[in-house]
């Protein structure tokens, strides 16, 4: 398509160099045909909606579509089905690639009921194997209480250098009976005020700026399935916002077994010195497993967290690797 080469031309940021064909050989030698799609709102792609292009991805398809999003903000509820797998979304600029939406909790819908947390979302993505880059994923419904301005349930999804904007329930990391989603989020921004890192999935953070905006409370809000080994992974991320001081907490358990582990990460001032909140219910003292290790900044004060949080030993740090958390997924 030469409306695909003229876009990847254009963008410096995926350094993926100008397409000369469609068709891409596999380590077999044999060729496989290469999709790509343009999404551009002035009519100069394929689409000018995105969700008009996931629709166009072929279901139970094997390789990977390819949709390059151009600068715009695009406001429309995006759905990737369960059935829409291996799609990679680019955006053109992270600035500037903006998928928002204005829904919450409780907004009423055509039959007067409320949408819930989960019918608040701008994007859901519910397909496994899809990556998106260079995308801010946005709700800007306000500070109304729930609002998502990213669902995601589907397994092996990596989000590189996106950015997700919203207040309370700003990521939504699948629901609370769901085990078996992994998600990777590498050079990302979250920002939010009230558990705004949530829901079930086996999640790695790595090197991530977590903003802590002023009204909120908690960052994470886990759901961990029992058994799950890891849940919730901060590696090399930045805490930090504009709260006041001590007025934030690293997490506190939406479900009894949550699971929620810093290690090296950057805490500033507003993290608060007992560090975890058992959500007013002393079980979850003995349920949640909260840690972390080699943290700094004024927020880490290891001496003053709450009993029942740990601090890892050099040993049980050693477990935290990619490896380990993600198992046989390598998400670049």
């Amino acid at each position: 398509m030469k409306t695909c080469l003229l876009f990847l031309c254009m963008i410096s940021g995926f350094h993926l160099g100008c397409l000369k064909t469609n068709q891409a050989s596999s380590q077999d030698g044999q060729t496989n045909q290469r999709r790509e799609i343009v999404v551009a709102q002035d009519g100069s792609g394929d689409f000018t909606t995105v969700q008009s292009a996931i629709s166009a991805v072929p279901d139970s398809a094997t390789d990977t579509t390819y949709i390059y999003i151009k600068n715009g903000i695009y406001r429309e509820k995006i759905v990737i089905p369960a059935s829409k797998r291996f799609i990679k979304l680019m955006g053109e600029n992270v600035d500037s690639v903006i998928l928002v939406y204005g829904d919450y909790a409780s907004k009423l819908d055509s039959a007067g009921n409320p949408l819930g947390t989960s019918g608040s979302a701008s994007v859901y993505i519910y397909a496994n194997d899809v990556v998106a880059e260079n995308i801010t994923f946005q709700n800007d419904a306000g500070p109304v209480g729930q609002a998502v301005a990213a669902y995601v349930s589907g397994d092996r999804v990596y989000f590189h250098h996106c950015r997700f904007l919203g207040f309370q329930d700003t990521l939504y990391t699948g629901n609370p009976g769901s085990s078996n989603s992994r998600q990777y989020y590498r050079d990302c921004y979250v920002e939010g005020t009230t558990d705004f890192i949530f829901g079930s999935a086996t999640a790695v953070f790595d090197s991530c700026l977590i903003y802590c905006k002023s009204g909120g409370h908690y960052i994470t809000a886990a759901s961990t399935p029992q058994g799950n080994r890891f849940g919730y992974v901060f590696l090399h991320c930045e805490i930090t916002g504009n709260a006041p001081p001590h007025s934030f907490y690293l997490g506190r358990p939406w479900r009894p077994y949550a699971r929620v582990v810093y290690l090296y990460c950057y805490l500033d001032n507003m993290i608060a010195p007992e560090g975890w909140s058992n959500w007013h219910d002393t079980q979850n003292d003995l349920t949640a497993y909260y840690a972390e290790y080699q943290n700094t900044g004024p927020g880490y004060q290891p001496q003053q967290r709450v009993a029942w949080s740990h601090q890892l030993t050099d040993d049980e740090a050693k477990a935290y690797t990619l490896a380990n958390i993600l198992q046989d997924w390598k998400p670049y």
